[in-house]
């Protein structure tokens, strides 16, 4: 793309859908300011919307984005071609975006012609999975697969976090959330007073759904004593990892609970303001935390004195827009801020400086909607969701208590004789079929050596071609690296390479040797969880299944 960016001029169209983010151009033709941050953090919607009205960014929308945000035209270059769903040359309005990460593969995905391949659409749960984007005045993104059941244990009474769900509470109705036991945490969440709910969820002993397994508690009391303000709230809903689809089908489904969920988390940290990150390819999760947003600003549940309390919080929805490597949170921060969803070094911890260098709590969607139960019944966080497709019959979105073997969460999905299993997804480890009775908790996970990562459970039967996954795996990461630290940018081109030469029999000395070698220092040098993880599911599928061995 040409760099002279300020002489290009955008279409009527691209103009109208930049100044809808932007807001009304002054007669300078620079930006009005919406809020005292600055307009470099409209970046990416600005140019996601140019893309959504016309089919890509064009030369002429990004030097406008540019000239109305301030920002200089290469590092608005650089922030467009770092996302996978912003494309610089020109296409069509309609495009087939198809699955073919691994449950896609298992269920036959196949990509037409014509089509575009994609990584995990989230929707594994329907595999094959495909979705369709229509650019236009009135733009639109379709998931096509059809919606099956996505929670094989509706009618059970013993869920908790999917309750709601599995009795079909419509996710638009603020009444119908209430009616359910919607709110009763946020109501006695004010009655408890800030060290009051801090204590409480430090007492549940909540841990982080999203991979790291942080104490919760923890990390809210940090923020919460951190003088610097204004402190942030941020949901953390970029959902990328392969197999996974918990926190789409709770934001699809139970909104409203992430909205409390996250009231109450800014009370008790002193958060005036909270950001939803949403992966792009979540169409129907944008539109209902959008209706939920709304709905609760209506009656008084956010804005400026919350049910009368005297704190103020409201949210904000922020998508992204292809990038796995911002479902890390400095990445996140990064991404809404406007720049390259490039991770950032720590320290410092986002607990002292996070989003636009404050002090931040970001917690996952499944741990959040752990908090109103917890508050309102004063529980332990004491079950997890797992998401478990493949080679199954009842594939979906499971509630199990912690503690639950591996092997009794296979019988409720009906899965076929299992070859291997992946645990934790692409960043998580195979087992093989003699390990299935491990107790899906933590302790038990990191006493195998394993983790339960985002909760994947990923089933693959005799059928299945190993040597296939591991590849797949190996190219996944390759392809989400960010490029920023050379352990992750070289070490993953490196694993795949050796990969592929021992899959095609052309092993150029101790190939495992290589592999061990790139394991070691992507796990130690890399800067963040993406190199450090980017060949545990290859090790283990080498060492424990004998794979390309």
């Amino acid at each position: 793309m040409d760099l002279r960016l300020l002489d290009a001029e955008p279409s009527d169209a691209e103009r109208e859908a930049i100044d809808a983010v932007a807001g009304a151009p002054e007669a300078s033709g620079h930006r009005v300011a919406r809020s005292d941050r600055d307009g470099r953090q409209l970046l990416l919607p600005a140019l996601r919307a140019a893309q959504r009205r016309v089919g890509w960014v064009s030369e002429g929308a990004l030097g406008y984005a540019c000239r109305r945000l301030d920002v200089p035209p290469a590092d608005a270059y650089g922030v467009a071609s770092f996302y996978a769903l912003l494309v610089l040359e020109e296409r069509p309005a309609d495009v087939l975006h198809v699955c073919t990460d691994l449950a896609c593969r298992l269920a036959g995905a196949d990509v037409p012609d014509g089509a575009h391949p994609s990584p995990c659409l989230g929707l594994c749960e329907r595999a094959p999975a495909s979705l369709r984007t229509i650019a236009g005045e009135h733009p639109r993104e379709l998931q096509l697969p059809e919606a099956g059941p996505p929670l094989p244990q509706a009618g059970s009474d013993d869920l908790r976090l999917l309750r709601r769900i599995a009795a079909g509470v419509d996710p638009e109705s603020p009444d119908a959330y209430r009616a359910s036991g919607g709110y009763e945490g946020l109501t006695r969440a004010l009655a408890l007073g800030r060290e009051g709910v801090l204590d409480a969820v430090d007492d549940s002993h909540l841990l982080g759904r999203g991979g790291a397994a942080f104490p919760t508690g923890a990390k809210w009391k940090a923020v919460a004593r951190m003088p610097a303000l204004p402190h942030y709230l941020v949901c953390n809903a970029d959902e990328s990892e392969p197999g996974t689809f918990k926190d789409r089908v709770l934001m699809e489904s139970d909104p409203f609970a992430i909205v409390e969920a996250m009231t109450i988390a800014a009370f008790a940290t002193g958060c005036e303001r909270g950001y939803v990150y949403v992966r792009a390819e979540y169409p129907l999760a944008h539109a209902r935390l959008e209706t939920a947003f709304a709905q609760a600003r209506a009656e008084g549940l956010l804005g400026d004195d919350v049910l009368g309390a005297g704190f103020s919080f409201d949210l904000e929805l922020r998508i992204g827009a292809g990038a796995y490597v911002c479902g890390e949170e400095t990445a996140l921060f990064q991404s809404i801020e406007g720049y390259r969803g490039e991770p950032r070094n720590k320290p410092p911890f986002p607990v002292e400086v996070g989003l636009f260098g404050k002090p931040t709590v970001v917690n996952n969607v499944e741990t959040l909607v752990n908090v109103p139960e917890i508050i309102a019944r004063a529980g332990a966080a004491d079950t997890r969701l797992f998401c478990v497709s493949g080679h199954v019959g009842r594939p979906g979105l499971y509630e199990l208590p912690l503690g639950t073997p591996l092997s009794q969460l296979l019988e409720l999905a009906e899965s076929r004789p299992p070859k291997a299993v992946l645990l934790g997804g692409a960043a998580g480890s195979f087992l093989r079929p003699d390990q299935l009775d491990l107790e899906l908790s933590f302790d038990a996970a990191r006493a195998a050596g394993v983790s339960l990562g985002s909760g994947v459970v990923l089933v693959f039967d005799e059928s299945a071609d190993l040597v296939d996954a591991v590849l797949r795996i190996a190219e996944f990461f390759r392809d989400e690296s960010c490029g920023q630290c050379v352990p992750c940018r070289i070490g993953t081109v490196r694993q795949e390479e050796a990969l592929k030469r021992l899959a095609s029999g052309r092993a150029n000395g101790d190939e495992r040797e290589v592999l061990a070698d790139l394991e070691q220092v992507m796990r130690d040098a890399s800067i963040c969880g993406l190199g450090q993880t980017a060949a545990n599911a290859v090790a283990s599928a080498i060492a424990n299944l004998g794979v390309l061995a």
